[in-house]
């Protein structure tokens, strides 16, 4: 029986030793936790509208004007997003541009918001991009987007468009109605 003890006080006292050599923890030591949540995917505000101007002088021309769209990603997810477009037909009176009229011939910028650590999106859009235009505004068809992994916290967005004018092209206000959407994934 004697012999049976001292098997089993051996280990139990090399055990005692080892956890005697361990450092104690620090009066007052404790955990913490963060528990982080998922906002939205939103436009940070309203895309803008946008005017261009032009004064004819006898040859074809394209003015073009900037749209800065601010978009939000607060989702965490890092699953991407898309940026889409559509419009209906420029018009003034009975008269209207053609439908291909509105276009986008370079890659837009993309920057970070002010003061904001973002990803920015990186892009796979091929330009250049053609407006779609009806007198019905037709499908939406993607303008930009963010792939996977990319596009996350708050970063504008900044498109170049261009408006193909003909020389014969009649003095007017010409309006279209443009809808711009934002949605999850590229």
């Amino acid at each position: 029986m004697a012999l049976r003890v001292r098997t089993w006080l051996w280990p139990a006292a090399a055990a005692a030793l080892v956890l005697a050599s361990l450092p104690a923890l620090p009066a007052g030591a404790t955990s913490a936790t963060a528990n982080v949540s998922a906002g939205s995917l939103a436009f940070v505000s309203a895309p803008p509208s946008v005017t261009f101007n032009d004064t004819l002088n006898g040859a074809n021309q394209t003015p073009t004007v900037t749209q800065a769209l601010d978009v939000g990603d607060a989702t965490g997810s890092g699953t991407g997003w898309s940026i889409t477009a559509t419009s209906t037909t420029f018009t003034t009176g009975s008269i209207t541009l053609a439908t291909t009229s509105t276009s986008v011939t370079s890659t837009p910028t993309v920057a970070c918001d002010s003061g904001i650590t973002c990803v920015t999106a990186t892009n796979n859009v091929t330009y250049a991009y053609t407006l779609p235009a009806a007198a019905t505004a037709p499908t939406a068809t993607k303008l930009f987007n963010a792939a996977v992994n990319t596009g996350m916290g708050n970063q504008t967005v900044t498109v170049t468009w261009s408006l193909a004018l003909p020389a014969s092209t009649k003095v007017g206000t010409y309006t279209s109605t443009w809808t711009l959407s934002l949605a999850s994934g590229p």
